[in-house]
């Protein structure tokens, strides 16, 4: 199966410092990716510049057949074919406060893809359902709670049907209840046929929901495999230090 989602080379700076130095991935339809290493590794960076959010300097971007080259971002008009195979869920859900959980999910629809507000109401209820999140329709961001929130810019996400979904830290401000939860509803997704690469630091979130892993170290990948392969049998220092370091194993906040 072709992957939905490949990184080749891929390189990357801030200010001076280089983040990536030559970073290759693939998230195949229907595979769930643990992107993991310890804070300042670069996964967000990863993530960023796969949704064309930050510039890199080297390598290549294919998603869905859509390909992004180093040097300056396209414009936005340029970007519409990956907007619509990609999906992004940022880290704390970033949900618009001012906006109804309805309207967060039906906003891009309408005003970046041109959809009638019946039709993106009708996809916004769909999704909402799907998730368990339909009774918070009305209600504004600051009235649910952190699982529901996620589940919110998961729907968000999900809108445009992308083919593949990035999520940075997902299980950052939720309970372990929450996280199983979280987890079942990724692994739905994925059976979809959805690709996702979901960027952690959570070795036990990434035990129950990935399929593979990813380490960065360096700015490169460190090591790859499944996850009993590589969380149970880690063979690179990247990896010995994510799983020694105190946050992989701190317990959210509920």
């Amino acid at each position: 199966m072709s992957p939905g989602l490949s990184v080749r080379g891929l390189a990357a700076q801030r200010g001076t410092r280089e983040v990536l130095r030559g970073v290759d991935l693939e998230v195949s339809p229907g595979e769930v990716v643990a992107l993991m290493g310890i804070s300042g590794a670069g996964k967000t960076t990863v993530l960023r510049t796969i949704a064309a959010l930050e510039p890199f300097s080297a390598g290549s971007i294919e998603v869905g057949g859509f390909t992004l080259r180093p040097g300056t971002i396209p414009p936005e008009s340029a970007l519409r074919p990956l907007r619509r195979t990609l999906g992004l869920v940022f880290q704390g859900s970033s949900l618009f406060e001012h906006l109804t959980v309805l309207d967060n999910v039906m906003l891009a629809p309408i005003h970046v893809y041109g959809w009638t507000t019946q039709h993106a109401q009708g996809v916004a209820h769909n999704l909402l359902n799907s998730l368990g999140v339909a009774d918070c329709a009305a209600s504004f961001p600051r009235q649910v709670s952190g699982g529901e929130a996620q589940r919110v810019a998961i729907a968000r996400a999900l809108a445009p049907d992308p083919k593949t979904l990035l999520m940075d830290e997902p299980t950052s401000a939720l309970d372990p209840a929450r996280r199983g939860s979280l987890g079942e509803t990724l692994r739905r997704l994925a059976a979809e046929g959805r690709g996702l690469l979901i960027a952690t630091h959570d070795v036990e979130f990434a035990r129950a929901c990935a399929d593979r892993v990813v380490i960065l170290g360096g700015g490169v990948v460190a090591e790859e495999g499944t996850t009993a392969e590589v969380l149970d049998r880690p063979v690179q220092e990247a990896t010995r230090e994510l799983l020694r370091s105190p946050d992989t194993w701190r317990a959210p906040p509920g």
